[in-house]
């Protein structure tokens, strides 16, 4: 059966007898030949092209490169594996399969790309987590002072008062404020690790 089907594939199909001759007269550059060839396996190759592309303006730009492909490569074509339309529909569908992968590779790149934009640079997550480690030890230093030290420390740093405006606010003398202040610095300092 196999035999039978290999023969049957070798014969040009209906209508069409003269292809094989009409190949091998196109790989040896003729034409007028490739003309006939065109006309005779052009829409078959589209049609392959189109069903699997499903896109009408890159199955044309496809089933065009398939038939350069068929000019380019007629002197390949081996009658003992099938017919001039087999050959033709084997390199359409092939052609058509590789810019489906070529469109989805091509898809993937632009999605991984957008994805890395959205993704913060190493740079700033390492940043945020050091702020954030750095907050809750300063939050912890803190924790440690006395409850006079921690007030002027506190309206000082965090809320941006002169050392006359703590000590207006707490009803406290400026010296007073000044010493907790320094005091309540050198515990932090001590605290943190920080030298100099």
């Amino acid at each position: 059966m196999r035999e039978n089907a290999r023969a049957a594939g070798a014969r040009a199909p209906a209508g069409h007898p003269e292809l094989p001759e009409l190949l091998s007269r196109t790989a040896r550059g003729d034409q007028e030949a490739f003309t006939a060839v065109f006309d005779a396996v052009a829409g078959p190759v589209l049609g392959v092209v189109r069903a699997v592309l499903r896109d009408p303006a890159q199955s044309e730009e496809v089933a065009q490169e398939v038939m350069v492909d068929i000019w380019r490569l007629a002197a390949r074509y081996d009658p003992e594996r099938g017919s001039v339309l087999t050959w033709a529909l084997t390199l359409a569908h092939r052609r058509a399969v590789d810019r489906v992968r070529s469109e989805q590779a091509a898809s993937d790149r632009v999605r991984r790309v957008a994805l890395l934009e959205q993704t913060p640079a190493y740079d700033e997550v390492v940043e945020e987590v050091e702020n954030r480690l750095d907050r809750e030890r300063v939050r912890r230093c803190l924790r440690g002072l006395t409850e006079r030290q921690r007030q002027s420390v506190t309206l000082a740093y965090y809320r941006g008062l002169t050392y006359r405006e703590v000590a207006e606010l707490l009803s406290l003398p400026l010296g007073t404020v000044k010493t907790r202040m320094r005091d309540g610095l050198i515990r932090l300092r001590d605290c943190l690790g920080v030298t100099g």
